[in-house]
C-alpha cells in the first residue's frame, strides 16, 4: 500500500507519494481549494493511506478523504514537531516528512470527533465567545459610569437595574448616544446567548452522560455537555491521568536524573473546559463534603496554596468525571468527614 504526506492549506496544498518500499514516486503541488486537491487524489493509484497535520477545518477533509483513502491519520502539530526539527522548512519538504512517519507507522495522531460532536464542540465554543462579549459589553457600561461619577446599584444588569441606566442623565448627547447602544447591544447579545442555550439544552438531552455528571454537586448542565462533548468516547484514554494531560491540567515537569522541578499547568487542550472545571470546584467545594475534604488536604492550612489546591480539584472532578462516563455510575459521597462523623 502506498503511503501519503499531505500539507495542507485552503489556496494550494502539497502531497507527497511513497511506494511499499518507502521509495518517493511524486511530489505536487495543488493549486486551488480543498475541492481541488481531493481531485486530484482520487486519481493515484489505490489502497493508499494518508496523514496530514491537524489545523482548521481538519474534522472535514478527514471525512472527505476517508472516502478514498484506506487510512487517514491527522498528525498533532506540537509532537509533529517534536520529531522533525529542521532550520530547512517548506510545503515539500512538510509533506515528505508525513509520509516518511506514516511509512514508518510513527504518526503522533489525534482524536477525530464525529462531525454531529464538532458541531455541538463549536456550539459550546459560540456560546463561550457571546459570554465574553457580554462582560467586555459590561465593562464599557461600568467604565461610562465611573467616568461621570454615577455610582451602579447593585442588580445593574436585572430589569430594574437596565431601567435606572436608562433613566440616568448624562451631560452631553454623545455620552447618552453610547449609553443607549451600550444598552441595546448588551440586550442583543443576551438574547443571543438565550437562544444558543436552548440549542444546547436540546443537543445535551440526547447524552445520558450529560445528566449523569450532574449528580456531580457544583457541576451544571454547561459543565457537563462540555466535559461530555470534549470526552466523547471515554474508552480513548488509557487512564484518568490521560484525562488531566488531555485538559492541560497537569503540571509542566523539568526531571533530570535526582532534581525534579514541576511548574505551572500546561494549559494544552480546550480552554472552556478548564474554566467551566474551575467553576464547578469552587461550587462543588461548597457542597460536597467528599470535594471540600480533597480541596483541604492539598491546600495544607496554607492560604497561599489555595490556587494550588482549586486547580487539583478541577484535576480530581475531571477525573471523576471520566470514571462515571466510563462506568455509568453517579456520584456518591465517600469524605472522610462524613466517615469520621459516622464513627463517633
Amino acid at each position: 500500500m502506498w503511503t501519503i504526506g499531505l500539507d495542507v492549506h485552503w489556496k494550494g496544498s502539497t502531497f507527497c507519494v511513497l511506494d511499499e518500499n518507502g521509495r518517493e514516486q511524486k511530489t505536487r503541488t495543488v493549486r486551488g481549494n480543498w475541492e481541488a486537491l481531493l481531485s486530484e487524489l482520487a486519481m493515484i493509484r489505490k489502497p493508499f493511506a494518508i496523514a496530514f497535520e491537524a489545523s482548521t477545518g481538519y474534522g472535514f477533509l478527514h471525512d472527505r478523504l476517508d472516502r478514498i483513502a484506506e487510512r487517514v491519520e491527522v498528525a498533532h502539530p506540537g509532537y509533529l514537531r517534536l520529531i522533525f526539527r529542521s532550520k530547512r522548512k517548506n510545503d515539500r519538504v512538510d509533506a515528505q516528512k508525513l509520509a516518511k512517519l506514516l511509512y514508518l507507522n510513527e504518526v503522533p495522531t489525534v482524536y477525530v470527533p464525529t462531525a454531529e460532536m464538532r458541531a455541538w464542540r463549536r456550539l459550546i465554543e459560540h456560546r463561550q465567545g457571546l459570554l465574553q462579549e457580554r462582560n467586555r459589553v459590561k465593562n464599557r457600561i461600568r467604565a461610562l459610569l465611573r467616568s461621570h461619577g454615577l455610582q451602579a446599584p447593585k442588580g445593574l444588569w436585572t430589569r430594574k437595574g437596565r431601567e435606572w441606566l436608562k433613566a440616568q442623565a448624562l451631560p452631553s448627547v454623545m455620552d447618552a448616544a453610547q449609553r443607549d447602544l451600550l444598552a441595546q447591544q448588551l440586550e442583543s447579545v443576551q438574547a443571543l446567548i438565550t437562544t444558543v442555550e436552548k440549542a444546547l439544552q436540546t443537543e445535551a438531552q440526547k447524552h445520558p452522560g450529560v445528566e449523569l455528571l450532574m449528580s456531580i454537586p457544583g457541576v451544571g448542565i454547561r459543565t457537563a455537555e462540555a466535559v461530555v462533548a470534549y470526552i466523547a468516547d471515554p474508552s480513548r484514554f488509557h487512564s484518568a491521568k490521560a484525562v488531566g494531560r488531555y485538559f492541560g491540567l497537569v503540571p509542566c515537569q523539568d526531571a533530570s536524573a535526582d532534581r525534579n522541578r514541576l511548574g505551572h499547568i500546561t494549559r494544552e487542550g480546550p480552554a472552556t473546559v478548564r474554566r467551566l472545571v474551575a467553576e464547578a470546584a469552587w461550587q462543588g467545594i461548597r457542597r460536597s463534603a467528599t470535594v471540600r475534604a480533597y480541596f483541604q488536604r492539598i491546600q495544607k492550612g496554607d492560604p497561599d496554596r489555595k490556587k494550588i489546591a482549586l486547580v487539583a480539584t478541577a484535576h480530581y472532578l475531571l477525573r471523576v468525571m471520566h470514571a462515571l462516563l466510563r462506568t455509568g455510575e453517579e456520584w456518591r459521597e465517600t469524605s472522610t468527614e462524613s466517615t469520621e462523623k459516622t464513627n463517633a
